[in-house]
């Protein structure tokens, strides 16, 4: 397999950086200069769902597997852009079926809002993002998606409170990345290898992640 052009789809991590709304805010110290110590170095307290992340079962589904237990071949595969069209801030399996293609079948699949553009700290950014209805869970799990990734702040509108979009998901083993970003770059229908590797944090609910989409060819 030859590698082509690589995207970067995940957000920078930096203090005060937008984000959950309760989440803590993350911080990067500089513990070391080059001019004062001869090396550069920083501290980081980083709350693990924070900017582009992978959510394992076990962030809602109890004794589910963990961000660490996540098969590789699962995070790393053959994966879609698609850019479904919407009213209001939900995203309803009728939605998805009007862009799908047979072949998007079992693979991972990046969707396209254009929610990252409006990255601030804004009520619209952090409260009003779009998501997934609650029908996309059966639409998802008959098309046998291995990976579902959006580039908001959440798989589900934060005004379900309840979460029932990421117990679905997850109580089917299905992980999905959170907060993707320049999904722009992307071409809608092209297949794309696409890599989403969180730290292996042993027993964690997620993890931040850098995701990454490949172009591929044959040598």
């Amino acid at each position: 397999m030859k590698i082509g052009k690589i995207f970067d789809l995940s957000v920078s991590l930096k203090s005060g950086m937008p984000a959950w709304p309760s989440s803590d805010q993350i911080r990067i110290d500089p513990v070391g200069t080059v001019l004062k110590d001869g090396y550069t170095a920083e501290s980081m307290s980083i709350p693990s769902h924070t900017g582009t992340h992978v959510d394992a079962p076990a962030h809602f589904v109890n004794e589910a597997i963990t961000v660490d237990e996540i098969p590789l071949d699962t995070l790393i595969g053959p994966g879609y852009c698609i850019r479904p069209k919407f009213s209001g801030n939900e995203i309803n399996a009728g939605d998805f079926a009007k862009v799908w293609s047979p072949e998007y079948d079992n693979k991972i699949i990046l969707i396209n809002t254009g929610w990252d553009r409006k990255r601030a700290f804004s009520r619209e950014f952090q409260y009003e993002f779009p998501g997934l209805g609650e029908d996309a869970i059966q639409f998802f799990t008959e098309h046998r998606v291995k990976v579902i990734g959006i580039d908001t702040l959440g798989i589900e509108p934060y005004s379900h409170s309840d979460f029932r979009v990421h117990k679905g998901l997850l109580a089917l083993e299905i992980p999905f990345i959170e907060d993707l970003s320049g999904l722009d770059q992307l071409e809608e229908g092209k297949e794309y290898l696409v890599a989403a590797l969180p730290l292996k944090i042993r027993k964690g609910s997620g993890c931040m992640a850098r995701v990454v989409a490949m172009e591929t060819g044959r040598e």
